[in-house]
C-alpha cells in the first residue's frame, strides 16, 4: 500500500521495521503470535465484548480476538491514517468487516471514543512512544465499562541501555568503537535516554500508573532474555529501523560517517551480523487489570 508522505508510523510498521524483507517479516510474525495470545488470554476475552485495539497497527492484536471469537466485535484506532486503511483492507480480505469499527485517535485521549462503551482494552507495544502514559491509562479507564479489563504488552528498554562503548546493537564493535560512538550519539541526540518516551520508564512504572487511573486486581509479569542472536541478511539489518523515530543503520552511517568510515564499520560488523556473533538483551513486561464494576472515578 502507497503511503503518505510524511506518516513514520505506517512507513515503518508495513517496511522499515522489516527492511523490506519478506522473510524477515514472516519471522517477527511469529515471535509475535505467542505475545497477542498471551495478551488476548489476560484479557478474559467473551464473545459479546467489544475490544478496543489501541494503537492497532495492522490490526494483528484485534483480528486475532475477531478470529478467536466469532460473535465478539473491535475497535481499531490508531494515529496513522495510512495504517487504518491498512487494517480495513485486511479486515475486509479476512471477512470481518461488519465487526469492525475504525477510528483515528491519540492513545493519551482516545477522544472519539465514549465513555465505558468497550469491555476490553488492549495495546502491544504501543505506550513505548506515548509521552504520557498516565493520560493513556485515564483514558482506558474512562472508555472501559464498569468491570471492564485492560491487557499490554511492552517493552522494557532501559534493560538493554545504555550499551557498554565495546557493544553496538549487542555485537562486538571493539576494533571500530570510535565509528561506533559516532552512531551511537546520533541516535541519543534523536532519543535522550532521560527523557525519550521509549526508555524513562520501566515495568512497576506501568503498574502506578494503572493504580493511578483507578484500576484494580492488576497484574504484572516481566521477562528477561539474554540470548545469541540469529544471523541476519547484512541488506535487510542496515535497511531495517529499530523504531518508526530513527533513522535506518544505513541512513545513519550516511549522515554520521565518511566513506571510508562506512567502508570500515561495514567490514567489521557484517560478518558478525552473516554469522549471528552477537548476543540480545531484553525485557517485556505483560500488564492486566481490571475496572471496578462499582467504580465511578479515579482513585
Amino acid at each position: 500500500m502507497k503511503t503518505r508522505q510524511g506518516d513514520k508510523w505506517s512507513a515503518w510498521l508495513l517496511s522499515r521495521r522489516f527492511g523490506g524483507d519478506p522473510k524477515r517479516l514472516q519471522a517477527m510474525l511469529e515471535t509475535l503470535r505467542p505475545v497477542r495470545e498471551r495478551v488476548l488470554d489476560n484479557a478474559r476475552l467473551n464473545g459479546r465484548d467489544v475490544l478496543l485495539d489501541v494503537g492497532c497497527g495492522d490490526g494483528f492484536i484485534a483480528f486475532g480476538a475477531l478470529e478467536r471469537l466469532p460473535t465478539c466485535r473491535a475497535v481499531l484506532s490508531d494515529i496513522s491514517p495510512d495504517l487504518l486503511d491498512q487494517a480495513r483492507q485486511v479486515a475486509e480480505a479476512l471477512g470481518f468487516l461488519n465487526r469492525c469499527r475504525f477510528v483515528r485517535a491519540e492513545a493519551e485521549t482516545l477522544a472519539p471514543i465514549a465513555d465505558e462503551s468497550v469491555d476490553v482494552v488492549t495495546t502491544r507495544s504501543v505506550l513505548i512512544y506515548v509521552a504520557d502514559k498516565q493520560a493513556a491509562f485515564n483514558a482506558f479507564y474512562r472508555v472501559l465499562k464498569p468491570g471492564g479489563r485492560f491487557s499490554l504488552f511492552e517493552p522494557i528498554n532501559r534493560f538493554g541501555h545504555p550499551e557498554p562503548d565495546n557493544r553496538f546493537w549487542g555485537y562486538d564493535v571493539s576494533p571500530v568503537a570510535d565509528l561506533a560512538r559516532k552512531l551511537k550519539a546520533l541516535y541519543r541526540r534523536l532519543q535522550p535516554p532521560d527523557s525519550d518516551p521509549m526508555l524513562n520508564f520501566d515495568a512497576w512504572d506501568l503498574v502506578e500508573f494503572a493504580e493511578r487511573a483507578g484500576f484494580d486486581d492488576i497484574h504484572l509479569e516481566v521477562e528477561t532474555s539474554t540470548k545469541p542472536k540469529a544471523p541476519q541478511q547484512w541488506a535487510t539489518f542496515v535497511r531495517s529501523a529499530g523504531n518508526p523515530k530513527i533513522p535506518t543503520l544505513e541512513e545513519a552511517m550516511k549522515e554520521v560517517l565518511t566513506p571510508a568510515e562506512r567502508e570500515a564499520f561495514t567490514a567489521h560488523l557484517r560478518p558478525l551480523v552473516e554469522t549471528g556473533q552477537g548476543r540480545t538483551k531484553m525485557a517485556v513486561a505483560y500488564v492486566w487489570g481490571q475496572k471496578d464494576k462499582g467504580a465511578d472515578g479515579h482513585v
